[in-house]
């Protein structure tokens, strides 16, 4: 009875999730090879070869893995800090509620909020025209759609954050790192040497795979770059969905390309981060 319960969830999960996936990535290679759609003439490679080619898409690819790794990395080491200096902090009291408060917030609101405060007319650029730090709004710096996303980081870094401090919190407890922590103290490791040599590493270890999910989550991203960054350098998201809307047909075949091409990078990480789980797993069977 178990099993067949088992088979039925599977079953249900790969015709409602997978299955509908598995059909939108294959309707978008089809189009981008030109075996479908309205410009399908049969197969081609032109539409791969003018994005693979083109200097804004891997202008494109880099901007968008670096904003991804600055606002994680980021979020990741002060979440690390945080946890491991105050490991208790998060786990009970007034902080455990209000730490989740950010996670019930949605992107689209993240990015206003980033907005109406680091943009030229924002809250911070204000006060620095009332300490007398500018002489002018537009001596602010462009904080808020600059081509250097820093309000894109901001925002997703204060959405990671919060997330990551939980899930540090969780572990922390869970994974018995006390002891841990409390087995280097006894030989005579330094408070700082336990926290930052033997529960920092083995939190980051415990936590890859969803740093690297939550990763290529902030590369993929939509809203945010959207409203928070800037038309000279777009993040991957926001450069597909122009291409797929824009009135050149033409351009609709290398929207689909450019996804499936993100679509590969997904499924090349997700399915490594699965193998060396199991690897992990089956070392620890035996």
């Amino acid at each position: 009875m178990h099993k067949n319960t088992t088979y039925l969830g599977l079953a249900l999960f790969f015709l409602l999730a997978a299955f509908p996936l598995l059909l939108g990535i294959g309707y978008a290679l089809l189009y981008s090879l030109g075996l479908t759609g309205i410009l399908g003439e049969g197969f081609t490679l032109e539409h791969w070869q003018a994005v693979l080619g083109s200097a804004a898409f891997w202008e494109t690819m880099a901007f968008s893995t670096c904003v991804a790794l600055v606002s994680i990395g980021l979020a990741v080491g002060l979440a690390l800090a945080v946890v491991v200096r105050r490991p208790l902090a998060f786990g009970s009291g007034a902080l455990s509620f209000f730490i989740y408060l950010p996670l019930a917030i949605p992107a689209i609101v993240m990015a206003f909020f980033i907005f109406q405060l680091l943009s030229k007319g924002g809250a911070v650029s204000r006060l620095a025209f009332q300490l007398g730090l500018v002489e002018g709004l537009q001596q602010f710096p462009d904080w808020v759609n600059g081509q250097y996303g820093i309000g894109i980081i901001a925002a997703h870094f204060l959405m990671a954050l919060p997330f990551f401090i939980i899930l540090y919190t969780h572990i922390y407890q869970s994974e018995g790192m006390p002891a841990l922590v409390q087995q280097a103290l006894s030989l005579g490791a330094s408070r700082r040497q336990a926290a930052w040599r033997v529960a920092a590493p083995a939190l980051f270890r415990r936590s890859f795979a969803t740093v690297v999910l939550y990763f290529l989550f902030v590369m993929g991203s939509y809203e945010i770059p959207l409203l928070l960054g800037s038309q000279s350098r777009q993040m991957v998201s926001v450069l597909a969905i122009q291409k797929l809307q824009r009135y050149n047909l033409g351009d609709i075949p290398q929207a689909y390309a450019i996804s499936m091409l993100y679509s590969i990078i997904v499924i090349v990480l997700v399915v490594g981060l699965l193998s060396s789980e199991m690897r992990d797993t089956w070392k620890e069977y035996q």
